[in-house]
Parts: structure tokens; C-alpha cells; sequence
């Protein structure tokens, strides 16, 4: 049996909207800044210089639909304080993107 090779050329190629997905320049950043743990709205705008807040919330808004990235209520009551982590379908990317030379894989402590 012939393995299917998708064409990632065509615009409805299922292969080609992942990586579209994917490749915005602000996801690749996120999924590096939570690789450190789960973190604050405020916490990821100072770790992104350039990102603003809209473009921010949409980008984690996305990502929680896609399954990488869940949200997480800390404080109830106003103002409400919530955290963002990587899923486990999230963290599955670091190992990706760094052979891809996208990002340092984290030193791996002995033990």
C-alpha cells in the first residue's frame, strides 16, 4: 500500500491549515513562553514586547480552541484572575520546534 503524501500546496490541504495555524508568529512565541509554566495574561504580554493586548487574547483564545493551550480561573472574584498552560497536546511541540531549530530545547536535569 502507497503511503498518501498530502499536497500542502492546496488551500484546503488539512496538512496546510495546521501549519498555518501553527506558524503565526505569536504562537510559536506563546508556546515558548508557557513551555516555563502555566502563567497570567499580564505575565505573557511583558514576556512578548509587541503584542498587544487584543492581539494577545485572540492568539490564546485560538489556541484554546485548537487544544493547546487551557484556561484556568484563579481568582473568581473581580477582578478575575485567570492562567494560561500548555495542554498536553501543547507541550507534544516543543520537541518538534526545536529540531525544526525554532527553539532551545530546556536542559534536562539528571535525576
Amino acid at each position: 500500500m502507497a503511503l498518501a503524501v498530502p499536497d500542502v500546496l492546496e488551500e484546503s490541504c488539512a496538512t496546510r491549515q495546521a501549519l498555518e495555524r501553527l506558524a503565526a508568529k505569536w504562537r510559536v512565541l506563546l508556546i515558548y513562553a508557557l513551555l516555563a509554566g502555566p502563567q497570567r495574561h499580564a505575565e505573557l504580554r511583558h514576556r512578548l514586547p509587541g503584542i498587544t493586548q487584543k492581539v494577545l487574547t485572540e492568539t490564546l483564545r485560538g489556541m484554546e480552541d485548537d487544544g493547546l493551550v487551557q484556561r484556568r480561573v484563579v481568582k473568581d472574584t473581580a477582578p478575575q484572575h485567570l492562567e494560561y498552560a500548555l495542554t498536553e497536546l501543547g507541550k507534544t511541540l516543543q520537541d518538534p520546534l526545536a529540531a525544526a531549530g525554532v527553539l532551545a530545547v530546556p536542559a534536562r536535569q539528571a535525576g
